[in-house]
């Protein structure tokens, strides 16, 4: 069912130079006092240069959230003793920080901007934020970002797996909206076209031009953005996760190291593609021009707990209905490790 109010990011700049003109951002809104949120580990020099975009624009920090865990006790403990003068939340860096902003965020019922430094999931603009409650991960209800703040330049600057990892993110939408159309043909689960739409789209102008420069960046950051914009409108994951998020979720809990989101889900949804019968080739060409699939080689995953995380992935969520739910399915995705020649490699 739509959400009855839909919110959206007011604020969105996604261009070369944004990180030193939040200043201005935050005037313009008239967000005098402000608490940042960075990672424990994020390059100094980025927090140095926020912090002179304030000041050239006389915005207070009240205080400064320096992020070494991303559970839910920890956000509970800052939300606790969170400045009252504050007007708006910052949050700068990677997931971790920026789940933790966002959540405090919406406890304290006041703006937050969003200004990730990487682009390797959509997790940094949903209404969702990703903690751990009890050692295991969960989402919890949070606020849309009033604004999204993304430097390409900044974000180009990044390591090349996080960019791949965003690839793969973003194209798991091809599969997950799969899934959703599947699961209102089964049992009526509804569809919000609209948000489906807006979801399937993104990808297909990622599709178009899979090129990590400036404007790879900006075109990856605006289908991470409206992936989770889609999500806020329909009050449901479903347009950005499907079956191959149902992998990468049992993966989360029986994986032996911890990899990253995006790469999980990428090399799921192309797997899963094939049992759809939708987008396989086009996902393949994409993962061979990035290096995707280089990039896995690299350091494969280990395909005992794949053909695990297949069995269980049917189970993750209650009442959510995908191609897995069919029988035989998880069987069919083990046995594609004998028959497709791109996964050679990808897994020991």
């Amino acid at each position: 069912m739509r959400n009855t109010s839909i919110d959206i990011p007011t604020l969105v700049r996604i261009k070369p130079g944004a990180l030193d003109r939040l200043g201005v951002y935050a005037g313009r809104s008239r967000f005098d006092n402000v608490v940042l949120f960075y990672n424990q580990d994020l390059d100094r020099a980025l927090v140095g240069r926020l912090d002179q975009a304030l000041t050239a624009e006389k915005i207070g920090v009240v205080g400064r959230v320096e992020v070494v865990s991303s559970s839910f006790e920890h956000a509970q403990e800052i939300f606790m003793s969170f400045p009252s003068k504050a007007k708006a939340i910052i949050g700068i860096g990677g997931g971790k920080a920026l789940d933790v902003a966002k959540y405090v965020s919406f406890l304290a019922r006041i703006p937050y901007i969003a200004v990730p430094t990487s682009l390797s999931n959509d997790g940094f603009c949903s209404p969702q934020s990703s903690l751990e409650l009890k050692g295991k991960r969960r989402s919890f209800p949070s606020a849309m970002p009033y604004g999204v703040v993304v430097d390409t330049q900044v974000c180009l600057n990044a390591p090349l797996i996080l960019w791949l990892a965003g690839v793969g993110d973003s194209v798991a939408k091809i599969s997950s909206v799969y899934d959703w159309k599947l699961a209102f043909r089964i049992n009526g689960t509804q569809v919000d076209d609209f948000a489906a739409l807006l979801s399937d789209a993104t990808v297909f102008q990622l599709m178009a031009r899979p090129e990590r420069d400036l404007e790879g960046m900006r075109l990856l950051a605006t289908a991470l953005m409206l992936n989770g914009i889609a999500m806020g409108i329909c009050g449901s994951s479903r347009p950005a996760s499907g079956s191959e998020h149902l992998i990468s979720h049992a993966l989360d809990l029986i994986g032996r190291k911890p990899r990253l989101h995006g790469l999980q889900v990428g090399v799921a949804t192309y797997m899963v593609s094939q049992l759809q019968g939708r987008g396989t080739e086009r996902i393949a060409a994409l993962f061979d021009t990035t290096g995707f699939w280089q990039a896995i080689r690299q350091d494969p995953f280990i395909k005992a707990e794949w053909l695990q995380a297949f069995e269980m992935a049917p189970a993750i969520k209650n009442d959510f209905y995908t191609i897995l739910s069919e029988p035989g399915r998880p069987q069919a995705l083990a046995a594609l490790f004998d028959t497709d020649v791109r996964l050679k490699g990808l897994f020991i």
